[in-house]
This record gives structure tokens, sequence and C-alpha cells, in this order.
């Protein structure tokens, strides 16, 4: 870690002329003069928001190096900074910037000391997407909550307040300030291929208090919150990474259910709010995405829902915002329409360039960018990043994956897992009737790449709760040997009940699960992802809904099976019939108990 001279030598420039506190705009003055001194280049630059491939900001992996020098045409996080001035950096799993908390806070101050060591260096607004659930950077032993849909399950705006405020401390530890959630979509549509699990629930009202509450919870912490995906992506058939979605809703629609959950979210003061990459007409009749559409962001959001914070673009790397125009009019057309952050470019050196033609030929006006540039900083400011850009190591080993933070995830996680199946009371399973369990299912890869498999994970579980359990992982999709493998091990005299993890349903895994039943074994289901799988599964005994396949859930529904919890999840979508969708098979709301 730098020192306190380091840390106070490199940032002088900026912070010896701020004196930055408070949540007002009372700075701005002080905001503006430093804008006025900026270069127009280094004006361009802190409009983005850029990933970058490696688990430091001066020494990656020579493969990181590799990639850096191929997407982005610079070695370094660092050479990235000196280069572009970007105002921000987004951490991925996949870029390798997560390996562990400490890492995590080195390659942080390191990219904080790249950029203050510029002339007129500012810090660097670092982000990701820590929604917790099925979308997670940050990986074990930092602390992993039940996901949005299960916090929906459970219902408790305490518990969602609770979960922003940990996971916010934790980020902040390790140098991370803005975090990319909550959801604030309202999933009305069940075959939602992008935001499913991801969104609290179907009931807009409900969707927005959680909303509220993890905002409070995140900003207590210090981290600014996001709520994502305006103007709202629950009622989508197509995954805005790969097409182009159109939301089919009238205006009236839209203010009684979409714009629900983004009013509360500015209400409780959210920080940032990022753009979808869908097509509303019923908003704007242009054709356009709602990242490009001034009618929606300036017209709506800024205008009749009075926000005035950061706005930020979902990735422009994702299909539905390249569908319409090229790679260098994306960022110009965003910044036309409202948009203050530009997240993660296919190139930057194109749209960096892009926007620096279009100030030049008069497209932009300087002025423009100076508006979204105040917003930025102003959030910089309010997150104290002018005066603690650095973390140390002490505070992540005081702060990440602590005891007390670890238990209170599994507290909340009790409180989501919700029985929707138990016929004949198959459920709980005694240990002494029932000693032999076999577990098999799907197995996802861990969203966080930390933890898992989903098999092993219950079958571990179980295991501590005094049962003898047994993983025998069956995929997605399982061929008929891998069933007729499952089948013939559930006939063994080795297995007095079955656990099948779902996901997503398929066909093959269907013919899994019925013939798992027909083996006369007692069968409990488990979906680990979507509730809607129930309603493939007619004949199966007993069904638990834990809402995705991170540990902690995952924990917690391997205590209800063994009745060391109780179920206390309520559905926060209905669940239409798979041969009817127009009747509802299990409405919003219904749960059973243990006892009844």
């Amino acid at each position: 870690m730098p020192s306190r001279r380091t840390v106070l030598a490199a940032s002088a420039g900026v912070a010896a002329s701020l004196a930055l506190s408070g949540t007002a705009h009372a700075n701005d003055k002080k905001l503006r003069s430093l804008i006025s001194r900026m270069t127009l280049e280094e004006k361009v630059g802190q409009l983005f928001v850029m990933r970058v491939y490696g688990h430091s900001a001066t020494a990656p992996d020579q493969a990181d190096i590799d990639a850096n020098l191929k997407e982005i045409g610079v070695r370094t996080a660092a050479e990235m900074i000196a280069r572009y001035r970007v105002g921000g950096i987004i951490y991925f799993t996949w870029a390798h910037n997560t390996r562990d908390p400490h890492q995590i806070a080195d390659l942080s101050n390191g990219i904080q000391q790249a950029s203050l060591r510029q002339p007129r260096g500012l810090p660097v607004l670092v982000s990701t997407d820590q929604e917790h659930g099925i979308v997670c950077r940050v990986g074990e032993p930092a602390t992993l909550f039940p996901g949005a849909m299960a916090i929906g399950a459970g219902g408790s705006r305490k518990d969602a307040r609770t979960l922003g405020r940990i996971a916010g401390q934790e980020l902040r530890a390790i140098g991370i300030r803005q975090n990319y959630s909550p959801v604030a979509d309202v999933n009305v549509n069940p075959a939602n291929p992008v935001i499913g699990v991801r969104s609290f629930g179907s009931e807009a009202g409900a969707v927005a208090g959680l909303v509220a509450a993890e905002v409070a919870g995140y900003q207590g912490a210090g981290v600014a919150a996001t709520a994502k995906h305006f103007p709202g992506h629950g009622d989508t058939a197509v995954d805005s990474h790969y097409g182009f979605p159109v939301i089919t809703h009238s205006r009236e629609l839209w203010e009684k259910l979409d714009a629900v959950p983004f009013r509360s979210a500015i209400r409780a003061g959210i920080d940032s709010i990022m753009t979808a990459h869908i097509q509303f007409p019923a908003l704007d009749a242009s054709g356009d995405p709602a990242t490009l559409s001034h009618p929606i962001l300036t017209g709506i959001l800024r205008g009749e829902l009075g926000y005035d914070g950061v706005v930020v673009t979902d990735s422009l790397g994702m299909e539905g915002v390249r569908t319409k125009y090229g790679d260098d009019r994306v960022p110009v057309l965003a910044l036309k329409a409202g948009v203050d952050q530009l997240l993660n470019p296919p190139s930057l050196d194109v749209a960096w360039n892009a926007v620096l033609k279009a100030v030049r030929d008069g497209e932009l006006t300087e002025a423009r960018l100076d508006e979204s540039i105040l917003r930025i900083l102003r959030l910089k400011a309010r997150l104290g990043l002018f005066e603690e850009p650095y973390v140390s190591h002490g505070g992540v080993t005081r702060t990440v994956g602590t005891p007390a933070h670890l238990a209170a995830a599994d507290r909340i996680a009790e409180r989501t897992t919700t029985l929707l199946v138990n016929e004949g009371r198959v459920l709980p399973l005694n240990r002494n009737t029932h000693p032999k369990l076999l577990v098999v299912g799907a197995d996802p890869a861990s969203p966080s790449g930390t933890t898992g498999p989903p098999t092993g994970v219950l079958a571990a579980a179980l295991t501590e709760l005094g049962f003898k359990a047994t993983a025998l992982p069956t995929g997605t999709a399982p061929s008929a040997a891998t069933v007729a493998q499952a089948v013939a091990a559930a006939q063994d005299a080795d297995a007095d009940a079955v656990i099948v993890g779902t996901y997503n349903i398929t066909a093959a895994q269907k013919t899994l699960v019925e013939q798992l039943v027909a083996t006369g074994r007692p069968v409990v289901a488990v979906a680990i992802r979507n509730p809607y799988d129930v309603a493939q599964l007619p004949t199966v005994p007993a069904y638990l809904a834990a809402y995705s396949w991170t540990d902690v859930e995952l924990r917690a529904a391997a205590r209800v099976i063994a009745g060391r919890a109780a179920p206390r999840g309520r559905l926060p979508v209905p669940v239409q019939r798979a041969d009817d969708p127009a009747t509802v098979l299990y409405p919003v709301g219904y749960g059973l108990a243990y006892g009844r």
C-alpha cells in the first residue's frame, strides 16, 4: 500500500485546492474551477468507465498484457489512464481483476496512484456489478448474499438494507465505490432471459420498497448505488447483450409498473441510474434504444422524474445498443441523449476519439461535457474520493468476510427459501428414517468463480447436518446415459431419498426428475435459479425455490430440507401453468410452511 506521504504527494494538486465534503452542491464552485483547468482530452476521458485486464495496475500477467494490447492498445491500467485519462474503471472476474480482497485493494490503490500522478490528476471511480445471487464479481472470502428475487421472497426491507450496508462496507474496503446494483426492473415476463431472478419480483410496489432499502444500505456505507435498467427491462424475451429488445408497454402501464421502482430510488437519493439498451415505442417512437434517447433520458428521467444524478450507460459493447449505429456514433448520441458515464465501449480508442471529434466539429459543446463532468465529480466528492482515494490492508482484514457479516448473510438466506410443493409431507427429511441421500442436478458455473459446484455444496451441507449425502452431477442437459446412471444410483440401497437441482428446466432435466420420481424414492427438487421450473414438474412430491446456486442460498435450502430451518419465503412472482400460461398455478405470496 502507498505510504501516507506518497498519498499526499500524489493527490496534492487536487486535494489541496478542494475541501470537498457534504452531500449538497455546495462545492460546485470549486468543482467548476477544477473543470475549467482541464484540457478537452482530459474532459473526454472523464466520461468513460472502461474495463482493463489484470490483477495489478502496473504488473499484470503476460496474458492480460496481451489482452490489453489487443483490445485497448495499452499494456496496463496505468498506461490506459495515462493515455485516455479515464474517469472510471469497471472490474470483472473474467478480466482477472478480482482474485481476492487484498489483491483487489492493491489494484484499486494502483489505479488511484496512476491517475493522481497525472497532471491535474483526479481520483478514479472504480465500479463493478455486485448484485449478489447470479451476478457477482467479487467472490469468497467476501460475504455473498442471496440475490434480488430471493430477497423479494423474504420480503424484508430491513434485510435488503442490511445486505446493502454490509456489501457496501466490503466493497468500499477494497476500493470499489460504485456498484451497479440494485436491479429496479419489475420482472413480469417469466421468459425474460436477462433479468429473471436478478429482479426483486413482479409487484412494482414491493420492488420499489426493496430497491429503496438496498440503496439506503449501500449509500449509507459510502458506496454509490445504481438503479438499473432505466426505463425498465422487466418485460423482455430478448437478451440485450445479444439482441435489441422491444418493450410494448403503454405509457400508462409504464407509469404504473416500470417507473415505480425508479421513482422510489430517486426519492431515496440514488447516486446513479443505468440505462437499458431497449426500444420503448410508447416513450420514444424513433426506434432508438433508450440509452440513446433524448426523450427518455432528458425528457422523462431528467425532466419529469427530476433526476439530477449520474446517468451511466449499460455496456456499450452489448448488441442492443450497437444494432442501429456504429461504435463511433453510439457514445456521441448517448451524450446528446443525456448520459454522463459511457461504460465499457468495445473500442475505447474509437469511442474516445469520436467524442473528441464531435466537440471539435461542434456537434457536442464543451459546455455539454462540463455538465456531465460536474455530476461525476460531485459524486466522487460525495464519496470522499478526493480526501481518501486509497484503502488499506488493515481495513480489508477488519471488514471483508467477517464472521458477523457471514452470519448475517446466512440468517437472511434462511428467510428466503420457498416451499412450493410438499405432498404427503415429504419434507422435512429425517436423518433417522432417510439417512442416505443422493444429490443430483445441474452444476452451473459459479457467478463469482469462487463457489460451488451446487450438487457438491448441497451434499456437503446435508452431510454436516447429519445425513450421508453423495453428489452426482447430471448437468443442465443430461443425456439418456446420465439419466440412467442417476436412476440406477437412486435405486441403489445407499439412497433413501433424492435431492435434484433444476436450472431453467430443460426437457432433459424434466425427464431426469420424472424418472427419479418413478423409482418410488422420495424426491425433493430445488429450483436453483428460476422458480418457474416447478410448473414443468407436476409429479414431483416436494419442491423448493432457492432462486440461485450460490453457496449461501444452497446452505439455507439444505437447512430447510433437514428441518433445521423453517421455509419462510413467499413467491415474489406468479408461476403460471405450463400447459395454460393464462392460468396462475402459484400466485404472488404463495409459500407453504411446515406443520400445515
